[in-house]
């Protein structure tokens, strides 16, 4: 899941790093690009307690959907990619069966998108779990 990010740095202080859809999720860094590598680290840890709780994992939204908040005014805005297949405490291998065409294209989404089957498919079910609720 691609998080929207916004950075911002007050007078004298490290770049901060906000998370408009993970609540109480921060990070810092000494630079953008350090701020940014330790806001996935962040993100990380953050879902994975949530995960450890039980708690339902949020979805990701667009950045537009929080362009508008005086909270962000004047953030520089990125996006982090967080795998949550790879954030659960123990894999377990499933067997499922679904249409062959359809198998092929999430391969060739995932392919297409620097993911892996397993990876995309988590993704997807836990978003889906997240909207339904």
């Amino acid at each position: 899941m691609k998080y929207p990010i916004v950075i911002h740095k007050d007078q004298n202080s490290d770049y901060g790093v906000t998370f408009p859809d993970l609540p109480g999720c921060f990070s810092v860094g000494s630079s953008i690009e350090e701020a940014i590598a330790m806001s996935q680290e962040a993100a990380e840890c953050h879902i994975e307690g949530m995960l450890l709780d039980s708690e339902p994992i949020p979805v990701a939204s667009s950045i537009e959907n929080h362009q508008d908040n005086p909270d962000y005014k004047d953030g520089l805005w990125a996006l982090v990619n967080i795998d949550v297949s790879k954030l659960s405490l123990k894999a377990k291998r499933i067997n499922i069966t679904m249409p062959e065409r359809l198998l092929n294209t999430v391969d060739h989404y995932a392919r297409n998108h620097g993911e892996t089957r397993s990876g995309l498919l988590a993704q997807a079910i836990t978003e889906y779990m997240a909207e339904h609720q």
